[in-house]
């Protein structure tokens, strides 16, 4: 993971330069620190905040301060740099407003996300093991650990998600068009993932 610097002008990059006005900027965050971070990040805003000293609101927000603190605690930060992993993260995974923050999906904690009236694609994807299929075909795609099941917007996208599952994942297309006009709810979450409840089999076929 690339280091995070800051432009006066741009903000928050994650090159040497800025790719817009090629300043250097003063440095962050290194790259290995900046991972640990938002590892942090993802665990404590979804899925154990108690153990990281954080209390969640019904919608998942937190004190910003607060996540502060606790990364500075750990990791020897400041709110530079926390606000620099935040807003420099590729998938969009969190979301900052005024100051309060909290992990955009992916939550296994039950929280309430309010819902957003991003268009989605007609299609989307689902990236599994070859292993789940049989259970799939049956039953669908369920949240299993998490709240919602997490649907891509690119195949490429998909088989990442699906690699991290097993080495040759199957990719699923979802007719996302046919599931809302029958009524399912799917809201975009983060910069490039989608979220639902179930997605019946009826709506799944094998992605060329």
């Amino acid at each position: 993971m690339n280091d995070i610097r800051r432009c006066d002008i741009h903000g928050y990059v994650t090159a040497k330069r800025c790719p817009t006005c090629g300043n250097s900027g003063s440095h962050i965050i290194d790259g290995s620190t900046r991972r640990q971070v938002s590892t942090f990040l993802s665990g404590a805003l979804r899925h154990f905040p108690d153990d990281a000293g954080l209390a969640l609101d019904e919608a998942g927000w937190t004190a910003l301060d607060s996540v502060v603190d606790r990364a500075g605690e750990t990791y020897g930060i400041d709110r530079e740099a926390v606000i620099g992993v935040i807003q420099t993260d590729p998938k969009g995974r969190f979301e900052v407003d005024g100051e309060r923050v909290r992990a955009a999906y992916g939550h296994s904690i039950a929280v309430d996300l309010d819902a957003d009236n991003t268009p989605v694609p007609d299609t989307l994807y689902h990236g599994t093991s070859p292993d789940a299929l049989e259970s799939i075909r049956e039953e669908g795609l369920k949240p299993m650990s998490r709240q919602h099941v997490h649907l891509s917007d690119s195949v490429g996208d998909a088989h990442d998600v699906g690699s991290r599952h097993a080495a040759d994942p199957v990719i699923l297309q979802v007719d996302a068009a046919a599931m809302q006009t029958a009524g399912h709810t799917i809201t975009k979450r983060g910069r490039a993932v989608y979220t639902t409840d179930h997605v019946p089999p009826a709506y799944l076929t094998a992605a060329d």
